[in-house]
């Protein structure tokens, strides 16, 4: 029999298949709201409260979370929000978006609630998307309450969700007793809970209650699905005369069987063995001729369209495979097994999910979505589009499972990143006395690969893969490779490489990345030399971790030739590679070949960006990190949470708190505040840009289990000085039982150090091995010193440098020093520089500062010595100087300086303020002005620092009022210090200067360091 015009397939086509757009032509078309909705926040009227369950319904049908809660937070902000009739279509709108969590927090806070608000709640755990224990048990908990209310009585909507629960726990029991309940308040006889209960008792395999169910029913309360549930029942039950009975009664009930029925019946009498078999069969399908539900002319037809959507799938026409399948839909040609298994591959190859899931409905209504193929095709479809919770009710309401089956969902667990539940999926299989295969073995490897105790389960995994003989698979080994790897454990990983009989490119790979990974650059790239040798060709993995390899040791000369390899193979142009040798030439301090592969990229991603603007503020190049990011913003990449936290880390370099506010507007904008990385990026952020109150307003939001928010506010208190704060933090943080690390113990010292506190500190770093096991590294010893030194005790920081365990820093003896030079200890001084000039002959900062002890003693012979000492040796001072943001625009200032276009404005300025805080106290201190000339010469020239400057420009610049910031490189001098805090007085300003050390902020005569700094 020929196929008619009309119903014949589509010639296979040579272009790249229908748009998008013809693509959802099943597809309802669907408006969204949620833009809409978005301007009645810009507008000062709100939407009319007759408009919300319009828009809560919009919600629900587009499946919009979003809409639902602007929707929400607009009934909220109206005054509406106790209105029972909204709240109950809220928490419906939450249910059906599946945000389980939100309904259940409304409900509880409703305190008005009827029978719709308990049914809605119901609901809501019976339509949950991620569906367990726990949810179930609720679930009945809430129908418990419900039943113990007086003055609510349940109807079948309240029973609809408690069925639903029933089937979902699996417990005979708990559907026995909702049926009592039924009975008891007269809703037994309800067609909806009658039908329930009897798809219920059939899925439990208890036929015959479901029977006596269903023959109790009135004629017009079965329709054909009941019917085909009670004959799907008595086919799995092995009941297949009965099952034949109730054909005939089907087709005597007025009501005609559908294909499923037909399908149904005709395959258990094929795996049935009684003698009248085939004469039920023969008569099954004569009614399905005469219905048309049976033609053997449709299995050709069946064929030629499965044979055309498979060519277009094996060919990568993926979209043209979807189109014949929907023409073959429209042309009502029947479709098997096969169909579903071509279109649901060729669905999960466009990814375009509202298409996949059409053809799991249709697979239902047909149903083949109890085929084994199918089912493992949609599991398939489900986990590799992202939706685990619904390849998860695929997997638990199949019927038959084999190991693809198993496959199918211990890969998509890992995929999701779900890998303690791979490892359970992995033992069932073992319960189940299947034998796992190699896609088995390498999935679950994968998931011990990211685990905390996956080396121990490795091990296990490794075992057994020894005595089922798989271990020689090339996919398990080398997955085995990667787990020891991952775990530090080289050595038996370099022993499974060597007993491999042949290596692959991928073993190579693992293996190679393992040494990065372990710190063992050189051996990567040993092993890369060796792969060559061998004949191997690389992929673009190997050299994209050879070029990481390359970053890692500040390799240039290496990571050139690698570049150059990866041009002369092919893939120089290939984006993860690109990537990684971008990526390089970053950490090498060469931006200008990374800029130039970074061009040469014809579509960066969002990795590719980020690696740029992370190379620019490594290499202290934050403004053009800046104009990156807005270059990526107009390349319209959105940015990412990494993306974020580089950008946070530059505003925090530059001190620029706008540019910080509009970074922190855009992580907002693009939904990236819920990131722990970056939420503690920002609290470090305000805090290294003076505005320690944001930095702590967004603290007390944190996660206040992570460890990370914590130690960023320690450490940004200590830099404000707020040593007592600081310290306090610590106690509540050790009340909520968060166990400190070396960072938290590096701001908690830092606090002591900047607030005096030094016997607290001396406790502290001794506690740190004693009560929580650290062993104190080199920046502990730092601070400690620190804190000594500036308490007076140079000796005794002296002693502690000297008992270290480890060779002191040039960071620690130039802090020690400095307290020599506070102290006038000479002696002490010039052992430090000493050794300090030992480690680093060219660090300028040795000479000033042994000068200055000498300048301040009035020993001018031995300054000129030290002098002489760097001009012989061609050591240049670091200029000191200040600069000030004003209006997203940096002015810098060096002492004398008049540069600046404003120059005699400035001048003036400081001319004014020293005579209005003359007149208000202020001495100037001459001992600050190390040269030996007349008293009055010194005097004015304190006039002119560059911290001095930068506040005269901060006064003309800026309204009155508002807080002036400022940043020096070096410590403020004591003069300046005792100026800043009569200027704050005297034009009631608040002034924040960050200096190399930390923060000080004026107000009202008064600095935060009460002068101890």
């Amino acid at each position: 029999m020929q196929l008619q015009s009309t119903l014949r397939p589509m010639p296979r086509r040579s272009s790249n298949g229908p748009s998008h757009a013809t693509l959802l032509l099943l597809v309802r078309p669907i408006f969204s709201l949620s833009q809409q909705l978005c301007h009645y926040h810009t507008k000062t009227t709100l939407p009319a409260p007759t408009k919300w369950p319009s828009l809560l319904r919009a919600a629900i049908s587009t499946n919009d979370l979003l809409l639902g809660k602007r929707t929400h937070a607009l009934i909220v902000t109206s005054g509406h929000a106790a209105d029972r009739f909204l709240t109950n279509n809220l928490i419906t709108v939450y249910s059906k978006c599946g945000s389980l969590p939100a309904a259940r927090q409304l409900f509880d806070k409703t305190p008005t609630r009827d029978l719709v608000t308990w049914n809605s709640i119901l609901a809501a755990y019976a339509l949950s998307p991620h569906p367990d224990a726990h949810h179930i048990r609720e679930g009945f908990r809430i129908f418990r309450l419900l039943r113990s209310l007086w003055g609510i009585s349940a109807t079948k909507l309240t029973l609809a969700p408690v069925l639903k629960l029933c089937m979902m726990s699996g417990y005979v029991w708990a559907s026995q007793a909702v049926h009592g309940y039924a009975v008891k308040i007269d809703l037994d006889w309800d067609a909806f809970v009658s039908g329930a209960l009897v798809n219920i008792y059939s899925k439990f395999g208890l036929v015959r209650d479901a029977l006596v169910l269903f023959n109790d029913m009135h004629e017009l309360d079965r329709d054909v699905v009941l019917w085909n549930v009670m004959l799907k029942a008595h086919m799995r039950a092995g009941l297949l005369e009965e099952a034949f009975r109730l054909f005939c009664d089907f087709h005597r009930s007025g009501l005609h069987p559908d294909v499923v029925s037909v399908r149904c019946v005709l395959n258990g009498f094929a795996e049935g063995d009684f003698d009248e078999s085939n004469r039920h069969v023969q008569q099954v399908r004569a009614f399905a001729m005469k219905l048309f539900l049976y033609d053997d002319a449709f299995d050709d037809q069946v064929i030629l369209w499965n044979k055309t959507m498979s060519e277009y799938h094996q060919s990568g026409e993926n979209r043209a495979s979807v189109e014949c399948f929907i023409n073959m839909n429209r042309s009502n040609v029947s479709r098997d097994a096969i169909t579903f298994v071509v279109a649901l591959a060729s669905v999960t190859a466009i990814t375009i999910l509202v298409l996949g899931k059409q053809v799991h409905g249709m697979a239902l209504k047909s149903g083949f979505d109890l085929n084994l193929h199918v089912a493992n095709s949609l599991i398939n479809m489900y986990s590799k589009l992202g939706c685990l919770s619904s390849a998860r009710r695929v997997f638990t309401g199949m019927e038959e499972l084999d190991l693809v089956s198993w496959n199918s969902m211990i890969s998509s667990c890992v995929q999701c990143g779900l890998e303690e539940e791979s490892v359970t999926l992995f033992l069932d299989v073992l319960n189940a006395g299947l034998k796992p295969d190699h896609f088995t073995f390498a999935s679950v490897l994968r998931a011990c690969s990211t685990l905390a105790a996956g080396l121990s389960l490795g091990k296990q995994i490794h075992v057994h893969a020894l005595t089922s003989g798989i271990i020689t698979d090339t996919f398990v080994s080398t997955a085995l490779i990667d787990v020891y790897c991952r775990s530090g454990r080289m050595e038996d990983a370099e022993l499974l490489f060597r007993d491999k009989a042949e290596s692959d490119t991928a073993c190579w790979n693992a293996l190679m990345s393992g040494y990065v990974t372990c710190d063992n650059s050189h051996k990567a790239l040993e092993l890369f030399y060796l792969m060559h040798r061998s004949g191997e060709r690389p992929d673009e993995i190997t050299l994209a971790t050879l070029a990481k390899a390359c970053g890692c040791l500040v390799g240039f000369e290496q990571g050139r030739q690698i570049h150059a390899h990866a041009v002369k193979v092919g893939l120089g142009s290939d984006l993860y590679v690109s990537s990684g040798i971008l990526d390089m030439y970053t950490k090498c301090g060469d931006m200008v070949d990374a800029y130039k592969v970074f061009q040469r990229i014809s579509a960066p991603d969002d990795v590719a960006w980020t690696a740029m603007i992370s190379g620019y503020v490594e290499n202290g190049n934050e403004d053009h990190a800046i104009f990156i990011y807005h270059q990526m913003r107009q390349s319209g990449i959105p940015p990412d949470a990494y993306t974020f936290a580089t950008l946070i880390k530059a505003s925090s370099c530059l001190t620029a708190l706008e540019q910080g506010r509009q970074i922190h507007a855009n992580i907002i904008k693009f939904d990236c505040a819920l990131d722990t990385f970056v939420w503690t990026s920002l609290i470090d952020m305000y805090a290294k840009c003076g505005n320690i109150e944001d930095s702590y307003s967004l603290f007390k939001r944190a996660d206040a289990q992570n460890i990370g928010p914590w130690n960023a506010m320690l450490v940004g208190l200590a830099q404000h000085g707020h040593g007592g704060e600081a310290l306090s933090l610590f106690k509540n943080m050790k009340s909520l039982g968060i166990r400190p690390d070396r960072v938290t113990f590096v701001g908690v010292l830092s606090a002591c150090s900047h607030s005096g506190l030094t016997s607290e500190a001396k406790s502290y770093f001794q506690s740190m091995y004693k009560d929580y096991g650290i062993q104190p590294e080199i920046e502990h010893y730092s601070c400690l010193v620190d804190s000594l030194g500036r308490a007076g005790r140079v000796q005794e920081a002296e002693k502690l440098i000297e008992s270290m365990p480890f060779e002191a820093s040039s960071s620690m003896y130039r802090a020690l020093l400095g307290a020599c030079r506070v102290q006038q200890d000479k002696e002490t001084g010039k052992r430090v520089a000493t050794r300090l000039l030992a480690l680093e002959p060219s660090d300028s900062s040795a000479y000033v500062l042994l000068s200055n002890i000498y300048a301040a003693a009035n020993q001018w012979d031995e300054v000129n010595d030290a002098r002489k000492m760097m001009r012989s040796k061609n050591v240049k001072k670091d200029p000191g100087f200040s600069w000030i943001d004003v209006k997203n625009k940096v002015h810098l200032f060096v002492v004398n300086d008049r540069s600046h276009p404003q120059a005699d404005l400035i001048y003036e300025k400081v001319e004014d303020f020293i005579k209005m805080i003359k007149e208000d106290g202020y001495i100037p201190d001459t001992d600050y002005m190390l040269l030996d000339v007349e008293e009055e010469e010194k005097e004015r020239a304190l006039y002119y620092h560059s911290e001095k400057l930068a506040i005269a420009f901060g006064l003309i610049s800026t309204p009155p009022s508002t807080t002036i910031r400022i940043i020096k490189n070096i410590r403020v001098c004591g003069d300046c210090h005792s100026a800043f805090k009569h200027i704050s007085k005297v034009f009631q300003r608040e002034i924040v200067l960050r200096d190399a050390n930390r923060f000080h902020r004026f107000s009202s005569g008064i600095c935060s360091c009460s002068d101890y700094w």
